[in-house]
C-alpha cells in the first residue's frame, strides 16, 4: 500500500476486512470496474493466509477469461511477491512445468477458468484430495458473467464438487459489478444458503453519465436497390454514390470528428458491423495522411489480432479506439476510456452498463455514452415497429433505466439440463464409475440441478444409455460408454458451453448471410434479413443453416424478430417514453424529430387505452411485455390456430380482432406445464452443448426454462381479456 502511494482504503475494501480475514464466511464485494474489488478481496485473504501458514494455505480464483487471469496475474504478483506467496496461473496458454508446481506444493493462489477446473476434476480425480486439502477460500471475479447461463451452471456445480472433495464448508469470495438483485447473486454463490451471504455493496462511484442520442433516417430499400444497380465498378465511385444513400457513411464520418486523438470503444451489433467500421475509420485515416487510431476486436479475429488492439488502447503513448463485440465488455484491463460508443439499441441495460463502467475512471473524468440509432422512414404501408420507432425509443428507454441505476437481472431459473449431462459424465470420470444413487445425491438432491426431477433423471440415466455415453457393469457402476469416453477425452469436453454460432440463411442455394438467433424458431415464420421479409422453409441444427424463401408483406420493419432479448421492464419504460410528450434532454434534433413522430403514432393509435389494434391492413397485439413472455405468447397462439409474428415490441397477426380475442381466450385456458403441444413446431429447442442427448421431456423443460416465459404469457392473456385495453 505503501509502494503504490495509497492514503487510504476505498469503502468495499474497508467493510471487507472484518468479513474476510477470519475465513468464515461467503461473501459478494460489488462495485464498479476499476473500484480496487480485487484489493478488496486479497488484502484480507492474503492476510489469513500470513497468519495461518502452518500449513500454508491456497486459495482458489475462477476467472471466466484467460485474458482477465493474465491481468490479474501481474496485479497479484505484485501484492505477493514480498509475501513469499506464490502465484500460479492455469489455462491452456501456461507450460506444464508451472502447473506440476502447484501440484505438487498445492499452496498460494491458483487462477483458473471454469473449463481447466473441469480438467483437473477429469484428468486427476484421483489425487484432487491432496491439491485440494489446504484451501481456504473460493475467489469468483465477474461473478454476474456466469448467472443465468450454462457456464454458470457449471462453475456452481464445481463449486459443490470441491467442497465434497476437500470435505468441508469453504468461504466462497464474489466479484461483481453491482447486481440489480443482489439476494439472485447471493443465492447463486450459495445455493440455498443466500441469509448467510455477506453483501458488500460500493458506494463510491459516483460516475456522472454524459450521453448523446442521435437519430439517423435509412432510405428507403428501393433507393438503395436502386443505387447498387446504378453504382459503378469503380471504387471511388461506388464509396460516393452510397454515401448519399446510407447513414452508416454519416455515423462514420461523425465518429472520425468525435473521437480522434483518445481512447475510445465503440460498440456496433454484429461483427460484420465491427469489420465494417473499423474499415471505414482506418481509411479515414489513410485519406488524412494521419496514422491509424481505429482497431477491430472480436471473437473470430487470431488471438493476435486481438492483442494488438489491446495493446493500442493500453499502451498509452498515442490515442486508439477499439471497435468490438462483447469481447471487450469484462474487466481487461485496457486503460482509461474516452467514450463508449453503441450504434444501434444496445443489447440490455445490464451490457450498457458494463460498457460505460470503461469511461470516466479518472478522478473528476464523466463517463461518455454516444448512441446512434437508425430508422426507416415511414409510408403508408409502415409496420408498427416502424411507427413507433422501436429501435429508437428502446435505446431511449434503456438509458433512463441506466440512470435510475435499475438493469436486467439475469434469468436464473433455467434448468440447464445439458450441464448436468456434463457434470454426470465428470463425476463418472473423475471417481472411476459412479452409481446412479451418487449421481443424483451428489448433483441433484444436494447438488445444483434442484429442478430436475427423479423421473426424468431415471429418463435421462436411459438416453445417456441409448446414445452410448455410458454403460452400466454388473455391479450397477456406470461407466463411460463408448462415444462417452471419445467425448471425455477430448479437450472440448471441459466446457459445458459452445460459443454462439451464427445461422447461415441460405435461399434458393444461395447463402444470403449470417445471423445469430436468440428467438425460438419454427417453419413458415416470417423473418428480415437485408431488409427484406423471408419465409423459414427449414432449420438445419447441425449445419447451422435457415433456409428461406422470398415471403411476401409490405415494407419490413428494421426489427429482425432474432436479436437479443429485451426484458419487460424496458418495453413497460418504452411505453412510458411514448406516452409523455416533453422533449428528450439526451437525444439530438434528428432523434427528436423521430421520437415525435413515434409519439404522435402512439396517441392516433390510441395505444394509451388498448392492447389490440388494427392498422395498415393487419391486426396488431401490443403487449409491452419482454420478448421472452412475447416469444411464448406467439407460440402459444400459434398452437391454438392463430398465425402471427413477433416483431419486437407487438404481435403482428394474421387475423381481425375477434378473431384475436377468440384466440387468447383459448390461450387464457392453457396449462403452461403442456410443453408437448406449446413447443411441437419449434425448431430450434438444441441451444446448449449436451442437448441431443437429452430425453425430449427434459428437454422441452430444459428450453422453456431458458428461452420462454410461458406463465407470464397465459397470465397476460387472462388479465387482460376483459379489459377495455383490448378495444
Amino acid at each position: 500500500m505503501w509502494a503504490e502511494g495509497w492514503t487510504s482504503l476505498r469503502d468495499a475494501q474497508e467493510w471487507a476486512v472484518p468479513v474476510l480475514v477470519d475465513a468464515d464466511q461467503d461473501v459478494i464485494i460489488a462495485a464498479a470496474t476499476a473500484a480496487g474489488k480485487t484489493e478488496a478481496a486479497f488484502l484480507p485473504i492474503l492476510t489469513h493466509l500470513l497468519n495461518h501458514n502452518d500449513p500454508p494455505g491456497a486459495v482458489l480464483y475462477i476467472s471466466p477469461l484467460k485474458a482477465l487471469i493474465n491481468d490479474q496475474w501481474d496485479r497479484l504478483s505484485r501484492l505477493c511477491e514480498q509475501l513469499e506467496i506464490p502465484v500460479v496461473a492455469w489455462h491452456g496458454d501456461i507450460s506444464s512445468s508451472k502447473k506440476h508446481r502447484f501440484l505438487k506444493s498445492s499452496e498460494g493462489v491458483l487462477l483458473i477458468t471454469p473449463e481447466s477446473l473441469e480438467a483437473l476434476f477429469v484428468n486427476r480425480g484421483s489425487s484432487l484430495g491432496g491439491i485440494l486439502q489446504n484451501l481456504r477460500y473460493i475467489v469468483v471475479d465477474e461473478l454476474h458473467a456466469f448467472i443465468g447461463s450454462e457456464r454458470g451452471k457449471q462453475l456452481q456445480s464445481l463449486i459443490h464438487r470441491v467442497e465434497l472433495v476437500a470435505g468441508r464448508r469453504l468461504p466462497r469470495v464474489g466479484l461483481s459489478a453491482t447486481l440489480g438483485d443482489m439476494k439472485m447473486a447471493s443465492e447463486f454463490l450459495r445455493p440455498g444458503g443466500t441469509d448467510t451471504v455477506t453483501v458488500i455493496e460500493s458506494k463510491n462511484s459516483n460516475q456522472i453519465l454524459q450521453v448523446q442520442v442521435r437519430g439517423y433516417l435509412q432510405p428507403p430499400m428501393s433507393e438503395l436497390i436502386k443505387s447498387r444497380v446504378e453504382r459503378s465498378h469503380d471504387d471511388e465511385d461506388e464509396s460516393e454514390q452510397e454515401n448519399e444513400t446510407s447513414p452508416d457513411f454519416a455515423i462514420a464520418d461523425h465518429l472520425y470528428k468525435v473521437l480522434r486523438g483518445s481512447n475510445n470503444l465503440i460498440f456496433p451489433n454484429s461483427r460484420a458491423q465491427v469489420e465494417w467500421y473499423a474499415d471505414q475509420l482506418r481509411r479515414r485515416c489513410e485519406m488524412d495522411g494521419v496514422p491509424n487510431e481505429f482497431w477491430p476486436h472480436h471473437g473470430s479475429l487470431s488471438k493476435d489480432l486481438r492483442e494488438q488492439a489491446e495493446h493500442a488502447l493500453k499502451a498509452g503513448n498515442q490515442a486508439a479506439s477499439a471497435i468490438c463485440t462483447t469481447t471487450l465488455e469484462l474487466g481487461i484491463d485496457i486503460g482509461s476510456i474516452k467514450t463508449v460508443v453503441q450504434i444501434g439499441a444496445p443489447p440490455s441495460v445490464a451490457s450498457l452498463r458494463q460498457r460505460l463502467g470503461r469511461s470516466g475512471r479518472r478522478p473528476g473524468e464523466k463517463a461518455t455514452l454516444r448512441v446512434y440509432c437508425k430508422e426507416s422512414p415511414l409510408k403508408d404501408a409502415s409496420s408498427l415497429s416502424d411507427q413507433l420507432r422501436q429501435g429508437l425509443v428502446q435505446t431511449i428507454a434503456m438509458v433512463r433505466l441506466l440512470a435510475r441505476g435499475w438493469f436486467e437481472p439475469p434469468r436464473a431459473q433455467g434448468i440447464h439440463a445439458s450441464t448436468l449431462v456434463q457434470q454426470c459424465l465428470s463425476v463418472i470420470a473423475q471417481c472411476g464409475g459412479a452409481s446412479a444413487a451418487d449421481l443424483w445425491k451428489s448433483l441433484i438432491a444436494e447438488g445444483v440441478f434442484p429442478g430436475v426431477e427423479k423421473p426424468d433423471f431415471v429418463k435421462l440415466l436411459k438416453s445417456l444409455g441409448e446414445h452410448e455415453l455410458i454403460v452400466q457393469d454388473s455391479s450397477g457402476l456406470l461407466l463411460p460408454g463408448t462415444v462417452g469416453e471419445r467425448l471425455i477425452n477430448h479437450y472440448e469436453f471441459y466446457s459445458a458451453f459452445t460459443s454462439d454460432e451464427e445461422f447461415r440463411l441460405v435461399c434458393d442455394g444461395k447463402t444470403l448471410g449470417s445471423v445469430p438467433v436468440s428467438h425460438p424458431l419454427t417453419k413458415d415464420q416470417r423473418i428480415i434479413f437485408g431488409g427484406r421479409r423471408w419465409q423459414v422453409r427449414d432449420v438445419d441444427l447441425q449445419a447451422k443453416v435457415i433456409i428461406v424463401s422470398v415471403a411476401r408483406g409490405g415494407t419490413p420493419p428494421q426489427f429482425d424478430g432474432l436479436g437479443a432479448m429485451v426484458h419487460d421492464a424496458v418495453r413497460e419504460e418504452m411505453r412510458t417514453v411514448l406516452a409523455d410528450n416533453t422533449p428528450c434532454p439526451f437525444i439530438d434534433r434528428g432523434a427528436q424529430a423521430l421520437l415525435d413522430e413515434a409519439r404522435k403514432a402512439f396517441a392516433s393509435l390510441g395505444l394509451g387505452d388498448r392492447y389490440l389494434i388494427e392498422s395498415s391492413g393487419k391486426c396488431y397485439l401490443i403487449s409491452w411485455l419482454g420478448d421472452y413472455a412475447n416469444d411464448a405468447l406467439r407460440l402459444l397462439l400459434n398452437h391454438v390456430g392463430l398465425s402471427c409474428e413477433n416483431s419486437g415490441l407487438a404481435i403482428e397477426i394474421n387475423a381481425n380482432i375477434n378473431e384475436a380475442k377468440a384466440a387468447l381466450k383459448s390461450v387464457s385456458g392453457l396449462n403452461p406445464s403442456d410443453l408437448d403441444s406449446t413447443l411441437a413446431d419449434v425448431e430450434n429447442m438444441l441451444r446448449e452443448k449436451w442437448d441431443w442427448a437429452l430425453p425430449k421431456p427434459l428437454l422441452m423443460k430444459s428450453f422453456a426454462s431458458i428461452s420462454l416465459d410461458i406463465e407470464t404469457a397465459i397470465a397476460f392473456a387472462q388479465r387482460e381479456l376483459n379489459c377495455t385495453y383490448f378495444g
